[in-house]
C-alpha cells in the first residue's frame, strides 16, 4: 500500500518559464539517468529482495522517494511551459515562450501533453524499462544502484549548470544532494556486508571449482602497438583478496578456429553450404 501527500517533497519554483529547459528536464524524468529508471529499479529490487528484510525496506522506501522526485520534476516541466500559447493565432512573434518552442523545445509538450510533463527523455523517446536492473543478488544490485545514482547526479549537475533560473537551481541543488546520499546509502550496505573484499566476486556464492581461476586475475592487453596500461589493475593483491593481479601483454589465443561444417538440408541454405565437399 502506498500513501501520498498533496505537498511536494521540496519546493519547486520557476522564476521565468523556459520551454527549452522543460525539454532538458525530461531527461531527468524519462532518460536512462532519470527518476523513472531508479524508482522502478529499486521497486523491482525490493520485490525480489531475499535475506535481510532491512534492505528490502530501504529499497522500497527509496523507490517511493524517487516517485516523489518524478512528481517534482513533472511540476517543474509544467511551470517551465507556463504561458506557452496553444495556437499561431496568438501573438507568437511577441511571445518569448512560443519563440522558444519554435527555437528547439519539444513540440510534443504542445501537441501531446497539453503543456505538461511526459514519461519520455529529452528527445521525446518513451522510457521502456530496458535500463532497470534487478538481479536478485544484493551485491550486484547495490553496485548497479551506485552507478545509477552517479549518472543521475551527473545529469542533475549538468542541468544546474545549464540554467540561470534561481528557482530551478534551488530545486536541482536538492536533487544533487539526495543523489549524494543515495550513492553512499547503497555503498553503506556493501560496507555492512563486509566491504568489497567480502562481496567480490559477485556472486560470492559461486563455488571456486566452477571457475577457471587461472584466468580470473590477469589484464588482457589486446593493443597491437602498445604495451598494456600500467596501474592497480595489473599488479598487487586482487580486491577480493584471493589472488594477485598480472598482465598478459602479448596474449596467444587458446581456442580453435571456428568451423560449423555443412548446413542441414531444407534449411534454406545454398547447395554448396549443405554439402561443402562438392
Amino acid at each position: 500500500m502506498f500513501h501520498h501527500s498533496s505537498k511536494l517533497q521540496y519546493p519547486v519554483k520557476v522564476d521565468k518559464p523556459n520551454p527549452q529547459f522543460a525539454m532538458l528536464l525530461q531527461q531527468a524524468i524519462g532518460g536512462i539517468e532519470g527518476e523513472i529508471r531508479v524508482a522502478m529499479q529499486y521497486f523491482f529490487q525490493a520485490m525480489g529482495a531475499r535475506g535481510d528484510d532491512r534492505i528490502r525496506d530501504m529499497l522500497m522506501s527509496t523507490a517511493t522517494e524517487e516517485l516523489s522526485h518524478i512528481e517534482m520534476l513533472g511540476h517543474a516541466v509544467a511551470l517551465n511551459l507556463e504561458g506557452a500559447p496553444v495556437s499561431y493565432q496568438e501573438e507568437t512573434a511577441k511571445d518569448p515562450v512560443m519563440n522558444a518552442i519554435l527555437g528547439g523545445a519539444n513540440p510534443r509538450h504542445l501537441l501531446s501533453s497539453g503543456l505538461s510533463a511526459m514519461p519520455v527523455n529529452a528527445n521525446g523517446v518513451p522510457f521502456d524499462m530496458s535500463h532497470v536492473y534487478a538481479t536478485g543478488n544484493i551485491g550486484a544490485d547495490m553496485m548497479a544502484n551506485v552507478a545509477a545514482e552517479s549518472g543521475g547526479r551527473v545529469l542533475a549537475t549538468r542541468l544546474y549548470n545549464w540554467t540561470d533560473d534561481h528557482g530551478m537551481k534551488d530545486f536541482l541543488s536538492f536533487l544533487i544532494a539526495r543523489d549524494t546520499y543515495h550513492q553512499q546509502q547503497w555503498l553503506a550496505i556493501i560496507e555492512e556486508l563486509g566491504g568489497m573484499q567480502a562481496q567480490l566476486p559477485i556472486p560470492n556464492s559461486t563455488p571456486e571449482e566452477h571457475e577457471a581461476t587461472e584466468h580470473s586475475y590477469y589484464y588482457l592487453n589486446t593493443l597491437l602497438d602498445k604495451d598494456a596500461p600500467k596501474g592497480r589493475w595489473g599488479e598487487g593483491p586482487s580486491l577480493d583478496g584471493r589472488s594477485q593481479y598480472s598482465i598478459k601483454n602479448t596474449p596467444e589465443p587458446l581456442g580453435q578456429e571456428p568451423s560449423l561444417g555443412g548446413a542441414k538440408p531444407n534449411s534454406g541454405a545454398q547447395t554448396d553450404q549443405v554439402d561443402p565437399a562438392k
